[in-house]
């Protein structure tokens, strides 16, 4: 099915017109009577008949809404415009709506990519585009969507882990933005055959399964840490290197490699310790 526009006229302009067809098929009607003519009384009763037909095709769109015209079973096209329209007589007019809604997904509790079992779901934010294919195309769109969004969620879940401590890896929790993209992407190809259009999605709650919740928290605690000691040794080797650099090459000092082994271990352990250190003056060897 494909959207289409019905034939409809303004119903002010076809009301004026309907009344003076109404008016002119008493007046033949009158005159048959009275002259006897019983072709005239046939012209009056049928401009009679087709008044009331049109009169029973007026219909009112209000704003952002449609009309789809059916004739029979067969689908004649919709009314976008909004007002007062006399369209085609005995035909069924269903209203659809073409306001923008949201759809606020059930929790969902699937696997990401690690396997960790998370909860997870979304705000959809949707508006039907082409009412035939709204219609006709599906059973009811509305649980179309809701079951198609769903479905969504859940295989973008299963592709990303929840997170990760590489900046370049895209995670659930740390790229909600490009998530939420291809949420909305993979989305719009499921409903365009329902001829819905996605506005926005965005995931409004996302966490580990209760189950695990402790375990993976204990977890994340482990690798921040073993990231930050990973940092701190990193710029404790750096600094120790420019502060050898920097002693031999201002004060021309020559140190032997039991020295510079000695210093270092120094320097690496007041730098990389989270306790204050105590230092410990050499005052010379003694002599017995």
């Amino acid at each position: 099915m494909k959207e289409k526009k019905a034939f409809h006229m303004n119903g002010y302009v076809g009301l004026l017109g309907l009344v003076i067809l109404f008016v002119a098929g008493g007046l033949l009607f009158l005159r048959g009577t009275l002259s006897e003519s019983s072709g005239l009384v046939v012209i009056g009763i049928v401009l009679w008949i087709i008044t009331v037909l049109f009169l029973s095709s007026l219909t009112i769109v209000g704003p952002n809404q449609a009309k789809a015209v059916l004739f029979f079973g067969k689908y004649l096209g919709t009314i976008k415009d909004n007002g007062l329209f006399i369209t085609t007589p005995l035909t069924q007019k269903t209203n659809i709506s073409m306001k923008v809604r949201n759809f606020n997904s059930s929790l969902l509790k699937v696997n990401d990519s690690d396997g960790n079992p998370v909860e997870i779901s979304a705000v959809v934010v949707f508006k039907v585009v082409d009412t035939a294919k709204a219609l006709f195309d599906v059973d009811y769109y509305l649980d179309f969507v809701e079951i198609q969004s769903e479905t969504a969620i859940r295989h973008i879940a299963t592709q990303y882990p929840y997170d990760t401590f590489d900046e370049n890896d895209l995670t659930l929790r740390g790229n909600t933005e490009e998530v939420s993209e291809k949420l909305a992407f993979e989305l719009q190809e499921r409903l365009a055959i329902a001829g819905v259009e996605v506005v926005e999605t965005r995931l409004n709650h996302l966490a580990y399964a209760t189950e695990i919740a402790n375990a993976m928290l204990q977890r994340q605690q482990a690798k921040a840490i073993l990231s930050a000691r990973q940092t701190i040794v990193e710029g404790a080797v750096t600094m120790t290197q420019m502060a050898l650099e920097q002693i031999e090459a201002g004060q021309q000092i020559a140190f032997s490699d039991d020295k510079k082994i000695q210093l270092i271990n120094n320097l690496l352990v007041s730098i990389i310790t989270d306790k204050g250190t105590q230092p410990v003056i050499n005052t010379g060897d003694v002599d017995n």
